[in-house]
């Protein structure tokens, strides 16, 4: 029975000391951000405990839906590279970029340089650079498929949308349907959620158009960030709902207002077109210190919902 964990948007501090040039527009707007509210909420504090606790249920693969930094400085890439390390080898951890690894348009091959070694397919040749041109990237992991898919595009001040664009999207229907034919358990990560209604500034922009592919292509669950809050919708599909599932930041404190720290844990089990998928969620409950088991669930298969 494979297992997989799931955190997001652990968005890492401190901000790194920038010149003032850096911080011209859109980034002057995050650092204000950072200073009036995310410095107070989010922290190394909440991160450490909650990553170890993921880290001894001794998961087979981590996927990390992104938002690992916080206004696309260079050295916040190092960071985030250092953290992707710490959860484990590059071939046990996988990452799909958020709008904040994107912040701004000079940004936008730093994730994809620093964190290469987590971002790139099973196919990638090691000697030609990762792109945006490489997503969606896969993994296969024994049963599993684990597919990344990029909805990062920089974007103006006091938005914090995405797309994955009809080239991406084409892809992505070939490839899901690909990876039925190898009867395989297709997990796409996204940074940005497919489902549900959020503001215009937050939103993915062709999430119809991702709905749709999934839906003609299939896959058996979709994990996204983002929202900082956990969730769980679904997605119609000719094979029955597909779960949707978001996690809150994974250094979110006890009294965050969207939802304390948290991940999650899907249990995989058996086999094609009779797939059985249980969902742990771990964290924080609200103003509790110490991390524990907060929810079981069946997502899909024998008693579930799908």
């Amino acid at each position: 029975m494979p297992v997989i964990a799931h955190l997001s948007d652990p968005h890492l501090g401190p901000i790194p000391e920038a010149r003032v040039s850096e911080l011209l527009g859109k980034r002057f707007f995050g650092m204000m951000n950072w200073i009036g509210a995310r410095r107070r909420n989010f922290g190394a504090s909440t991160l450490a405990p909650l990553t170890a606790d993921l880290l001894a249920q001794q998961p087979d693969h981590i996927c990390v839906t992104g938002d690992l930094v916080n206004v696309s400085l260079p050295a916040e890439f190092d960071t985030g590279a250092t953290f992707l390390s710490s959860l484990g080898t590059p071939d046990r951890v996988s990452v799909v970029p958020g709008n904040h690894d994107a912040y701004v348009r000079s940004a936008m091959h730093y994730h994809l340089e620093h964190w290469a070694p987590f971002l790139a397919g099973d196919d990638s040749h090691p000697h030609t650079p990762v792109d945006v041109d490489s997503f969606p990237y896969v993994r296969r992991r024994g049963e599993l498929a684990i597919v990344g898919v990029s909805t990062a595009i920089p974007t103006a001040v006091f938005l914090a949308s995405g797309k994955a664009g009809r080239a991406q999207l084409g892809r992505l229907s070939a490839l899901l349907q690909k990876l039925k034919a190898e009867g395989l358990f297709r997990v796409v990560m996204i940074h940005h959620p497919p489902v549900g209604e959020r503001p215009f500034h937050r939103d993915l922009r062709d999430a119809e158009e991702v709905r749709a592919v999934l839906a003609q292509a299939g896959a058996e669950l979709v994990l996204h960030g983002h929202d900082h809050r956990a969730s769980l919708g679904y997605i119609p599909s000719a094979i029955g709902r597909i779960p949707v599932v978001g996690v809150p930041s994974a250094s979110a404190g006890p009294q965050d207002d969207r939802g304390a720290g948290g991940y999650c844990l899907y249990r995989i089990s058996g086999g094609p077109g009779a797939w059985r998928c249980e969902m742990e969620r771990r964290g924080y409950a609200r103003d509790v210190s110490d991390i524990s088991s907060l929810e079981a669930k069946i997502l899909s298969g024998p008693e579930g919902v799908a």
